[in-house]
This record gives structure tokens, sequence and C-alpha cells, in this order.
């Protein structure tokens, strides 16, 4: 944290910007606990739960962190974040899960999700609080949720690797082969971890996450690379039509985004499964930056409230 923190007051002044003109720092949001969607303030509770990882360990957590520090060097500015991963608006059905020691959580890329959704409704001049909307998120992790009237009703939960495989994420595995993995004793936690996220999905099967070599390889006539990777298209195509269930087969557009949304190829396998559901729209990359941003621009101009975390 100290490391970026300079990293960022050194950019700033080598390319001479005051540092007493800023009125925002916009940080990405960390595991904290599950809250509505919107901008908080960083705030003593806050960094306290980030500091401690009170909710979970990642180095998302380091946003607000930065974010506060940062914010010391400027005096008229204020630290906040954005759609973190934890905003938690499912309904209570979908939290139900199969063993009542267990409740379905809502951890996903919010930010971006959020933002996409929110650009579209924009382009279609509508409130994104009136649309339904399935918007996919193709990233190192890959997060797919029904959006009903604004809020987040269902999404798989990708930092526990939960949904389809991804570069980095197993995605739902077996449970009783996993169990029996777990008390095998040739593992330890960590390394059943690192298997579900982290050194999972793509990365686990050809040692690389890269999605641009595994549709060379695939279209190399690499077997077992097309059966993967055409695997990954397929599971993400199932999760789409199982959030189309979720909104009761009323759905306005299907949107895809991420740096995976980049390949043709990739997106080409999972339109043969989903066209005829929705109107699908692609959002090829991950600009975090511009959802930060506009989230903080959004914030200072009243468009939208600055919360408290409490």
């Amino acid at each position: 944290m100290p490391f970026r923190t300079k990293c960022v007051i050194n950019e700033l002044k080598q390319n001479d910007m005051p540092l007493d003109r800023f009125s925002a720092i916009v940080g990405r949001g960390g595991l904290i606990k599950p809250l509505s969607s919107g901008v908080y303030e960083v705030n003593e509770a806050m960094l306290n739960d980030l500091y401690n990882s009170h909710y979970s360990e990642d180095v998302v957590n380091l946003g607000g962190m930065i974010a506060d520090e940062v914010r010391k060097e400027m005096p008229n500015a204020r630290a906040v974040i954005a759609d973190p991963v934890v905003v938690d608006e499912l309904d209570d059905i979908a939290r139900v899960a199969g063993h009542p020691k267990f409740e379905r959580k809502s951890i996903f890329h919010a930010l971006m999700q959020k933002w996409i959704a929110r650009k579209f409704a924009r382009s279609q001049i509508k409130p994104y609080e009136e649309l339904r909307l399935i918007v996919v998120h193709l990233g190192s992790g890959i997060t797919i949720g029904a959006h009903l009237n604004g809020r987040v009703v269902d999404v798989n939960q990708g930092h526990d690797g939960e949904g389809p495989i991804a570069p980095l994420r197993s995605g739902t595995l077996p449970a009783g082969d996993l169990v029996r993995l777990c008390f095998s004793g040739k593992y330890t936690k960590e390394e059943v971890l690192k298997m579900l996220t982290g050194e999972g999905g793509l990365f686990a099967w050809f040692g690389t996450m890269s999605t641009i070599e595994l549709e060379q390889m695939s279209m190399n006539g690499n077997k077992q690379a097309k059966l993967v990777f055409g695997a990954m298209a397929y599971q993400v195509s199932k999760y789409v039509g199982a959030m189309y269930a979720v909104l009761e087969g009323k759905v306005d557009a299907i949107l895809i985004s991420g740096g995976i949304a980049n390949s043709k190829y990739f997106i080409d396998m999972i339109l043969k499964r989903i066209r005829s559901m929705a109107p699908v729209h692609v959002f090829p990359g991950s600009d975090e930056i511009e959802a930060l941003g506009m989230n903080g621009l959004m914030a200072l101009k009243g468009d939208i409230d600055i919360r408290e975390y409490k």
C-alpha cells in the first residue's frame, strides 16, 4: 500500500498536477460487509475492515486504503469507493442453498456490471431502473448477473469460484469429489483454495490464463484447448440461460463486457446459444478507470448520494 500510494503521488507531481485542485479520489471497492450499490466515503469503520481483512483478504482491499492515503495529500478532496465487489441486492430466494448451514452470497464484478448496464440504458434513453438485463463480465473471473429494475437480484459468487470455468478460477466443481479431495491428506487448505481461484480454470489446464493463446491453440488444431475453451463458452451460456429463467424470460438485452469479449471466436461460441433469448450487445474491454471516475463525478454533482459506511 505505501509503495502504490507513493507511485500515485509521484505521477501527479511529475505531471505538474496541483494536489489542492482535486475534489475526489475514487478507490476500487474491497471485501467489506455486504452493501447496496453506490458510492461510499472511506471512513474509520471501512479502513478497520480493510486493514484487518475482517471479511476476506484480496488485493482489491487496497483500493480504499490507497484512496485514503492519497487524500491526506489533497486538502480539498474526499476519498470514496464505488460499487464494491460485495454489492448485495439478491432476492431472498436466490440466497437459499441446499443445506441450512450454507447461504449463497453476492460477490461479483459489481463496478463493471453496473457501469455497463447504466451505459447501455443511456444509449437506449431509458432509466437503468426500468430495464431487465443479463450482464456478463468476462475477466480473470467470470460473473453473470440478472439486473431487474436497477437491482442485481441473482449472480454467481465469482470470488470463491462459483460459476463458469474462467482464466484463473475453476468455476463450480463436483461437490462430492471436492470434499473427498479436501480430506485426502494430499493438499493443504491453502492449496485447495488456490485450485478454486488463483490457480484454477484455464491456468490449471494449460499453465496460462491468456485467452489469446487458448484461441490460437484451438484454431491450430489443439483438441484439448478447443474442448476446454469451448466448455468455458458453453458454461457461460448455461449461466446466461439460468439468469434468463430468473427474469422469467422477459429480458430487454444481454450485455457482455470484459477483456475476453475482444475475442470474436469466443463470443461467437456464446452467441450461437443465447442470441435467441434477447438482443445481445458486446462491450469489449474492462475500463474500470472510466467506471470509477464517472461514479465519482456523479457523486460530486449530486446525481447520486455519497453514503456512510457503518
